[in-house]
């Protein structure tokens, strides 16, 4: 049976992408925080609700010793747990801060130190893929706190890609999209009123203008299961890219910085040849 593990499945790209694959037969471990009536209606065989927060250890240890158990091997995992921030640096708290590098960041490196194992048990290779974002790939303004967890998580990959596949048969990809419709954006412009709203000072024009180009920019959004159907169909193919955008507007975005490498797998051999001596 094939197996996945997705973190952040509580709604959005992680319920859809959960949804996709249990669809297709797959054994299906959604993590989130806590399970609600809401969630408990998707009663599809195959797709198992685990209570998870990716920012507590125990708790991950916790979900990856139910799946080690029942399953014994994952054929892919998927680090979808996240969240925004839309502060400058000097507006954000350093709890916001930590909040934030300790679910974009640090809970992707304890989902993946948990579920290693599993990934390297599973028979014909494995899959681990995480939400990333064109952010983690080009500085915004009005972002940089955000933009800066994502492009750590970007050089994690991109680092651990050189050798996951060539020593443990792990292919390793990062889903970059920009607006998504899911409640994520919504969550970050909650968070900005909870906290505050906006701050009457130098940075409220700066937010302001950010606000309404981004909204002109990004007034027809991606469905969360157009990106769940490209995830499920990327896991199934035999080439499977370090980076893959979501949409061609997010490819013009970032087109700078990926032109000569859209897929990442060059730089990807390139790393390889020169650190490892591999072909």
């Amino acid at each position: 049976m094939r197996t996945i593990f997705i973190t952040g499945a509580s709604s959005g790209i992680g319920l859809a992408t959960a949804t996709r694959f249990a669809d297709e037969g797959w054994t299906v471990y959604a993590g989130i925080r806590q399970v609600t009536p809401e969630l408990e209606q998707h009663t599809l065989p195959h797709l198992h609700f685990l209570e998870v927060d990716v920012t507590d250890l125990t708790s991950l240890k916790q979900a990856v010793s139910v799946i080690e158990q029942e399953a014994g091997h994952l054929n892919a995992l998927f680090c979808n747990a996240g969240q925004g921030l839309l502060r400058a640096l000097g507006q954000a708290t350093s709890y916001e801060i930590k909040q934030l590098f300790d679910t974009n960041v640090f809970g992707v490196m304890r989902t993946i130190e948990c579920c290693l194992p599993l990934l390297k048990a599973a028979p014909q290779g494995s899959h681990l893929l995480a939400t990333s974002s064109i952010s983690g790939l080009v500085g915004q303004p009005m972002n940089e706190i955000y933009c800066a967890s994502k492009f750590a998580l970007e050089g994690l990959f991109e680092s651990l890609a050189t050798y996951y596949k060539p020593f443990f048969s792990i292919d390793v990809t990062l889903i970059e999209p920009a607006a998504v419709e899911t409640n994520f954006t919504a969550n970050v412009l909650d968070r900005l009123e909870q906290t505050g709203g906006l701050h009457d000072d130098d940075f409220k024009p700066i937010v302001e203008r950010y606000l309404k180009t981004y909204r002109i920019r990004h007034k027809n959004r991606q469905a969360a299961s157009e990106i769940a159907e490209l995830i499920f169909d990327l896991v199934q193919s035999d080439e499977k890219p370090l980076r893959v955008r979501t949409a061609p507007e997010d490819e013009a975005f970032v087109a700078h910085k990926t032109a000569n490498d859209p897929s990442g797998l060059v730089g990807t051999l390139k790393t390889r040849q020169l650190t490892l001596n591999l072909d």
